[in-house]
């Protein structure tokens, strides 16, 4: 338990550090997106190679995928109906609140958790595929079709084949299933780029975190209720009953699954809606509250299940 505090601790003071340099004026929203593009395009795709070039691969592809599979769909599916009935009959804003009820913030808190808090960061794998090569896509499509009546099937088959850390985590995935032994004057520099990366993606959400007001008058507080609620609480109490009954995985899988299920809401939620103009605050609220009660609820899970 001590050593999940410690793990907890180095996290929670690299974002408070960003935090306060947005504060103090240090530096702006104009500078997170650098620390973010900085880590996004070049540091964090070096660590999910050097990270999954020593993975198993078996793990990729094993129980512990089907559990985010089917967790996400049932929180998912649980938001939509709810949300269909009683709050809203929007098919765009249904799509990303229920994303973002299943939808991990797998770069920016998830390789920091699998690091510091499980013990290996090769954990990142499997949610890492699922969301980037089947969730996102699909969402992106819905969405296009919902607002637009159209959608771009090469913009839909390609659109995960240009995102940096799936090329970087499929490369190294493929190194790893094919045992390929990586030379080390090619390895060494990627180890030392991918080393940046953790600290990168705290100090950017540190810096995201100042100056956002939740839960105001008129933003859809039900709707981020539930979201919340779902993703924080319902989905890793989900995803421990699949680990742990269903699939009968091990001690180390069950914990690493069920951690893995409490990560916040990725901020790419924010994005997508964003960019279609859909949701935008019930969106942004959700990242922001998962991300605050994910913390508590990953120490609980800690004390719980810890091998």
């Amino acid at each position: 338990m001590g050593g999940v505090l410690i793990g907890f601790a180095i996290i929670g003071f690299v974002i408070f550090v960003g935090w306060l340099l947005a504060r103090l004026g240090i530096v702006n929203q104009d500078g997170r997106l650098v620390l973010n593009k900085t880590s996004f395009f070049a540091a964090s795709p070096a660590l999910l190679f050097t990270v999954l070039a020593e993975a198993d691969v078996q793990l990729l592809f094993s129980g512990v995928l089907a559990v985010a599979a089917l967790g996400f769909l049932g929180v998912f599916l649980g938001y939509a109906v709810v949300a269909r009935i009683w709050f809203t009959k929007d098919p765009a804003r249904i799509a990303l609140a229920g994303t973002a009820s299943g939808y991990s913030n797998v770069n920016n808190i998830g390789l920091p958790v699998a690091i510091y808090v499980i013990g290996d960061a090769q954990f990142v794998g499997p949610m890492l595929l699922l969301q980037l090569l089947v969730l996102a896509p699909l969402l992106l499509a819905s969405l296009d079709i919902m607002t637009a009546g159209k959608a771009s099937l090469v913009g839909i088959l390609t659109q995960p084949f240009r995102n940096p850390m799936l090329i970087g985590g499929a490369l190294g995935a493929i190194v790893s299933a094919l045992d390929i032994q990586v030379p080390q004057p090619v390895l060494a520099p990627l180890e030392i780029l991918g080393g940046a990366a953790v600290p990168l993606m705290l100090l950017a959400f540190g810096i995201s975190l100042r100056g956002d007001r939740p839960l105001q008058p008129g933003t859809g507080r039900k709707e981020i209720a539930l979201a919340v609620a779902l993703k924080s609480l319902v989905l890793p109490a989900l995803v421990f009953v699949l680990a742990r009954f269903v699939f009968q995985l091990d001690d180390q899988l069950v914990y690493a699954c069920t951690i893995m299920g409490a990560l916040p809401t990725a901020q790419n939620i924010y994005q997508y809606a964003l960019r279609y103009d859909r949701a935008t605050v019930i969106s942004r609220d959700i990242v922001l509250l998962t991300t605050v009660l994910s913390l508590p609820v990953m120490l609980v899970i800690a004390a719980l299940l810890k091998p």
